[in-house]
């Protein structure tokens, strides 16, 4: 920001104002409390290119949950985006439209890789809890017990 434009920014824009408003800008708007949305409604008046970076990221959210009509929805997201001035959104839907066939695919059919992501970060975790352990075979066991699905009657246990 140049100099000039940095004296003219109005004190309650700063950074003090925006303390704690990650989680407002992060959740999703139903899930908003009251004191979130003031807070997004301060945001709105004081930081209007912050608001409209929330706006593109909300659409987006919503354009991808909309089932048959997902490529019409992301198209207009596209568009807006374009327009937007804000070059990691510019960006973004440049990407969009490079990888615009396997995006509306996955949207269209309802893939994720959430499962896939979810047994990566349990895989993390139980290789954590196996520092120390003499050799990876150790490791891999654990893997298969926790994550496998076979769960062995232990001694001592009733089934449930």
């Amino acid at each position: 920001m140049e100099r000039r434009a940095r004296r003219q920014w109005p004190r309650h824009c700063g950074s003090k104002s925006l303390k704690k408003a990650r989680w407002a800008l992060w959740k999703n708007p139903e899930d908003l409390t009251t004191g979130q949305q003031a807070q997004l409604a301060f945001i709105a008046k004081a930081h209007p290119i912050l608001h409209r970076a929330y706006l593109l990221k909300e659409g987006l959210r919503m354009a991808l949950k909309q089932g048959q009509e997902t490529a019409q929805a992301l198209w207009d997201w596209v568009l807006w985006a374009r327009r937007s001035r804000l070059e990691p959104f510019v960006k973004l839907q440049r990407a969009i439209v490079k990888h615009w066939d396997a995006i509306t695919a996955a949207a269209d059919h309802g893939l994720s890789n959430g499962l896939v992501e979810s047994m990566n970060t349990k895989i993390r975790l139980i290789t954590r809890m196996a520092f120390g352990f003499k050799d990876a075979n150790a490791l891999i066991a654990l893997a298969m017990l926790s994550l496998g699905g076979h769960r062995p009657q232990l001694p001592g246990r009733q089934a449930t």
